[in-house]
């Protein structure tokens, strides 16, 4: 998603060297962004979750290794929900002159230059586009994009065949994880859905993290036909993946945004939990199922009623894949002539 920022920054300053702080599975898509030269993935406070021990000397630490890098610009990157101050309160004990963000609270002087007023329903692209224009870089494009090596597609390529799915042949990425449960379509559901599409005689590729194999082995115990790939590849590999499928199925995680930028037909089981026009594909062929509820959006990380949003049937699921297909198939056809 921080994708067209980066590149209306390098675009507009071709010079500029863009390091880009992020954690570490945020880190792995820097092969994927060839607007980012250098990388520092780290555990940072303002991202935790309660899980990093308490610990002033590592802050300091951290504080010491950007001052060393002697940083002219600190660009901070938020969703609506996150803020800016945190970061930009450590950017300037690190020296960093200019710090941008966009916040809604006060955060006195952490910042020197501040955006307000975006609605928390804007897509994201277009927040961090927002940031991006204030500062002067000039937008010229608004779409996803990645870049994949040769090297990553040959070992997708290769990863299929030992699979035993044809890499010639056309077949459905599914992945039923997403990093909050509240975004998870249920597991029996998903291996329902699984092997009906395999039924359908459609060869599915169950897809997923190491921390979610035993959430892939339940849906694959549904769908003995399935091939399963647990971790085992890099995200260039994974996106390589993700470009050769005819169809991903996902809900509103990493692979929406992968087949957004690839123009992959995606099927999105999108949970009640945000805003669809926060995160939804806007350029590939696309269909978002949700059953409407009060409680939408609720930004939560569990569901403590049992995820009505996602009370969505495995037939009215495989119908909507096989329609998405039929309709990206017409689509292809019709720019082709």
């Amino acid at each position: 998603m921080l994708g067209p920022a980066l590149r209306a920054v390098k675009q507009t300053s071709p010079d500029a060297r863009i390091t880009l702080l992020s954690s570490r599975a945020g880190a792995t898509a820097a092969p994927l962004l060839p607007w980012v030269d250098d990388v520092i993935p780290a555990r940072t406070l303002w991202q935790d979750l309660g899980h990093l021990a308490f610990d002033p000397e590592r802050e300091w630490e951290f504080v010491q290794l950007l001052r060393t890098r002697r940083f002219d610009a600190a660009l901070i990157f938020t969703s609506f929900s996150q803020t800016p101050h945190v970061p930009g309160y450590l950017c300037y004990l690190a020296g960093i002159p200019l710090r941008a963000g966009e916040g809604k609270e006060f955060g006195g002087g952490t910042l020197s230059m501040e955006l307000r007023g975006a609605p928390d329903d804007l897509h994201q692209v277009e927040r961090n586009l927002r940031l991006i224009e204030a500062l002067g870089f000039t937008v010229t494009d608004h779409d996803l994009e990645v870049e994949i090596a040769p090297a990553a597609r040959a070992a997708a390529q290769g990863l299929l065949a030992q699979l035993g799915i044809d890499p010639a042949a056309p077949y459905l990425l599914f992945h039923p994880g997403a990093s909050a449960r509240a975004r998870r379509y249920p597991p029996e559901r998903s291996g329902v859905v699984a092997r009906l599409l395999t039924a359908h005689g459609w060869p599915v590729l169950l897809t997923g993290v190491d921390r979610e194999a035993e959430l892939i082995a339940t849906v694959a115990a549904a769908a003995p036909e399935a091939k399963v790939l647990v971790g085992g590849t890099s995200l260039a590999e994974y996106a390589a993946l993700v470009e050769r499928a005819a169809l991903v199925i996902c809900g509103n995680t990493l692979p929406l945004h992968l087949a957004d930028a690839l123009l992959t037909p995606v099927l999105v089981l999108y949970s009640g939990t945000d805003y669809e026009s926060q995160w939804r594909p806007r350029r590939t062929p696309s269909r978002l199922l949700r059953e409407p509820t009060p409680c939408h959006p609720c930004y939560l990380f569990q569901c403590p009623i049992g995820l009505p949003c996602l009370d969505i049937a495995p037939d009215a699921v495989v119908t909507a894949a096989e329609e998405l297909l039929q309709s990206a198939r017409r689509t292809s056809v019709s720019m082709s002539i």
